[in-house]
């Protein structure tokens, strides 16, 4: 359903017992209103298409479809409350929920992630196995049908819902989906199963934790080969989701986890036994064996003799390995999480760095504010080209010219990284002009003023905005070091010590103000300042 600004609708106007409220979006089965029920409570009315329910025959399916559709019960699911597949205006009435689409809520809000993410992924989860209980299919689940209630995601829009034993059931006029979550045997003319809304679930749980479409945009025929080929891009994804979103947009239905597999993933993400097994096939003595002992798992080799003697001139028999452990499963556990004290450790060499910079305004502010102005400039155009060329093989591999398509874009990389840089720089600037003003207006001496600037400057350096594009390369190089105790404690010694060598020249020779003959202001007091 694409939503659209609400428009009031003419008083006193009624599609069978409901009143018209406000129209709130439209798709393609119909347009839905916010209307009034007799009882004064608000619904969705859903008021359907004419090709929907153009004959007899289409009413009669209709009328099976919500019939099965009424059985979805959840606190997870904007539920059917009434409908009439017969009336002169065919409508279906699902439960109101006031509250923004996904799509519109991270566009607004920002994108989810943490431990609000796992909630949202498990919640949508509990909406989807809802829907399955009952026999039904909901095929398109994206994040236009996902309404937030709070923090909680309500599922929507069962338009393109079909009856699970009845795969074959068609209509005129009932659109395909959305490329891009869609699951790629749909997109192959294959029947939907339960495995298709899992591939469907796990691209919106990715919008929702990156703020854009797994399988990118541009041309539908486009997104859809992506799909078709699982070429995802999952990079800013919350790392302990990653593994299992990996697995559910897997490209073959029979490698996804089972929607009840992954409940109970995301119920204890910690716990390597609820890890998804690739085949869900169960036959009686595979079932049997899953209540068994845990065995290591085995994969068939064909270099080693059977039971048989080396002397038999029989045929070779395969024989199993044991295989690593990391072997078993389709995916990984979650990615453990950095331990407290890698935390500390970056946070202090951050601070450190921080420091230097500080001390370097302090002894040359001109030239300090001018080379990091430089470096922020080019370590964005280096961010940008990185994104692209992984951008670029995430959609058709990796190609042995890329290095030098990466050279060849060098400049034009360098031109679009500058107004960013201009405005992180800008503002930081700003801030550490905020900072001058303190402390010209307490009597802060010279040299002690510069070192707030400089610590303010660059503090807004890397948390400003646009500076993931600054802090990317440069935690490139610092988050290793701060996972080697030896090696962060002496790179940390060696970055105070140049803080500690950079302040001490300043406060015995006072800032150099090249290229500059003097500092600013330096005939002007503080109530010449002030205009006094």
């Amino acid at each position: 359903m694409t939503a659209s600004r609400p428009e009031q609708a003419p008083p006193g106007l009624f599609v069978g017992d409901y009143e018209l409220l406000a129209r709130l979006g439209e798709g393609g089965m119909g347009v839905v209103h916010l209307a009034r029920a007799p009882g004064g409570d608000r619904v969705a009315l859903k008021v359907l298409r004419p090709h929907i329910v153009g004959d007899d025959e289409a009413r009669h399916r209709l009328a099976r479809e919500v019939s099965s559709l009424t059985r979805v019960r959840s606190r997870r699911v904007a539920e059917i409350i009434d409908s009439d597949p017969w009336g002169d205006i065919p409508f279906v009435a699902t439960r109101y929920v006031p509250g923004l689409s996904l799509h519109d809520h991270v566009h607004s809000e920002g994108v989810i992630g943490g431990a609000e993410l796992m909630w949202f992924a498990s919640c949508l989860a509990e909406a989807l196995a809802a829907v399955h209980e009952v026999g039904v299919l909901h095929r398109d689940i994206k994040p236009s049908n996902i309404l937030m209630e709070g923090r909680t995601p309500i599922l929507i829009d069962f338009g393109l819902a079909r009856v699970a034993d009845d795969p074959k059931l068609t209509h005129t006029g009932w659109l395909l989906g959305t490329p891009g979550y869609l699951a790629p045997e749909i997109l192959l003319g294959d029947d939907a199963t339960a495995a298709s809304d899992v591939h469907s679930w796990g691209a919106t749980v990715a919008f929702a934790g990156t703020g854009r479409a797994p399988f990118g945009r541009g041309p539908s025929v486009a997104i859809m080969d992506r799909v078709r080929r699982g070429e995802h891009d999952l990079t800013d994804l919350d790392p302990t989701m990653r593994p299992l979103i990996e697995a559910t947009l897997d490209p073959d239905p029979r490698n996804r986890p089972a929607l009840d597999e992954l409940r109970g993933w995301l119920a204890s993400p910690g716990s390597s036994s609820r890890r998804p097994s690739r085949d869900r096939s169960l036959t009686m003595p595979f079932a049997a064996a899953t209540l068994g002992p845990a065995r290591a798992p085995t994969e068939v080799v064909e270099d080693g003799l059977g039971p048989e003697s080396a002397e038999d001139s029989g045929p070779r028999r395969p024989r199993t390995r044991v295989l690593p452990p990391e072997s078993a499963g389709p995916f990984p556990g979650p990615e453990p999480r950095v331990a407290a004290g890698e935390r500390l450790r970056r946070a202090v060499l951050v601070a450190a760095g921080i420091g230097v910079l500080g001390a370097g305004v302090a002894l040359a502010p001109y030239v300090a504010v001018l080379v990091t102005a430089l470096t922020v400039w080019v370590l964005r155009s280096g961010s940008l080209a990185a994104s692209s060329a992984g951008l670029r093989r995430t959609r058709r591999g990796a190609r042995w010219y890329d290095g030098v398509q990466v050279l060849l874009g060098a400049p034009w990389h360098a031109v679009a990284s500058i107004p960013g840089a201009l405005l992180l720089v800008g503002w930081s600037l700003g801030l550490g002009l905020a900072a001058a003003l303190i402390c010209f207006a307490v009597g802060t001496p010279v040299t002690t003023g510069l070192g707030v600037i400089g610590v303010t400057f660059a503090t807004a350096l890397w948390w400003g905005p646009g500076s993931q594009r600054l802090r990317g390369p440069v935690q490139r190089l610092s988050d290793p070091v701060s996972a080697n105790p030896v090696v962060w404690f002496f790179v940390v010694l060696l970055t105070l010590a140049a803080a500690t060598g950079l302040a001490a020249a300043a406060t015995s020779t006072g800032p150099d103000w090249s290229p500059a003959s003097d500092r600013p202001f330096a005939s002007m007091s503080l109530p010449d300042f002030l205009g006094r």
